[in-house]
């Protein structure tokens, strides 16, 4: 089977597409509007593409809204080493620079949500917010899954059946990415699922994770998430973000997300800044910006006002 072109990543629309080089490597960027800079960082199995609602809305309400392919994704590179949290904020942080702002407001989903409160903890300079979407504060998950294995545990198996070599990568792979959309079904609120988007959805992960090199790169987030628990790259990991933020955190929760436990996401108010919020998405999964993106947009956008 022909793998799809990394440049499929690029869909078109209102926004403008182009390569940005930062930490020593290239990002793909989707750009719009103008005014002060929000960075939008997606989660799994996604790209870029999963913001595209809330990249016209951010720029109408005044803002630079740039949505990135993360390191491993879609038509951004994907090298063999640097999918640690270090390397991954540093990419971050590096673009924040590379697109000539002193800073960014933040607005990450799951794994994108992760590095926003790391890059918030890390280059706090670089940060006017952070807005986490479906992402508990790491230390906070990372307590929950110790403390709570029959809940958020079981809610997190997928992160320990990504510990496996190589079979992770045929499985998502296999059938033209069929498991993407075992993901997105299991993972969305029942609403979503069966609405007309659900479609093309699953069609664009799908054909996303099939550009060669992202299944792989994909697990590599989670593979570094679990065993450098045992190694002093986590020890260093864990001390460099267990500090309150100094900046307004926007927290942004699905009612119904079975991966990310609401529980577990309020759990992270002790890490949280001043002028901080937490919102929960009534009847929505573990996907608020894209199963209810006029709902999530208008909270975003709220808060970006009042920042």
């Amino acid at each position: 089977m022909r793998l799809p072109d990394p440049s499929t990543a690029r869909v078109p629309g209102p926004w403008a597409h182009r390569d940005v080089s930062a930490n020593g490597i290239r990002l793909h960027v989707a750009e719009l509007g103008e005014g002060p800079l929000v960075l939008l960082l997606h989660g799994f199995p996604e790209f870029w593409w999963s913001w595209r609602h809330q990249l016209v809305a951010i720029a109408e309400a005044g803002y630079r809204a740039v949505a990135v392919d993360l390191r491993g994704y879609g038509d951004s590179d994907k090298p063999p080493r640097g999918y640690d949290g270090f390397t991954l904020a540093g990419d971050v942080a590096g673009l924040v620079k590379a697109l000539g702002e002193p800073r960014a407001h933040l607005v990450g989903h799951a794994w994108g949500g992760m590095l926003a409160w790391t890059v918030g903890a890390m280059h706090p300079r670089l940060v006017y917010s952070v807005t986490a979407v479906s992402a508990p504060h790491p230390l906070a998950l990372r307590r929950a899954i110790r403390r709570h294995p029959r809940h958020q545990g079981r809610a997190s198996a997928h992160l320990f059946r990504f510990q496996l070599p190589m079979y992770p990568e045929r499985w998502l792979t296999k059938d033209g990415g069929a498991a993407v959309a075992g993901l997105l079904g299991a993972w969305g609120g029942p609403k979503w699922t069966v609405s007309p988007e659900f479609d093309e959805v699953v069609r664009r992960n799908r054909e996303a994770v099939l550009v060669q090199g992202v299944a792989h790169s994909s697990m590599e987030y989670f593979r570094w998430a679990v065993r450098s628990q045992l190694r002093g790259d986590g020890r260093r990991f864990a001390e460099a973000v267990d500090r309150r933020l100094e900046v307004p955190v926007l927290q942004v929760h699905g009612a119904l997300d079975p991966v990310m436990l609401q529980t577990t996401a309020s759990d992270s108010g002790i890490w949280t800044g001043a002028r901080s919020s937490f919102q929960v998405v009534p009847e929505v999964g573990h996907f608020p910006h894209q199963e209810a993106p006029q709902t999530t947009s208008r909270i975003v956008t709220d808060f970006l006002a009042k920042v």
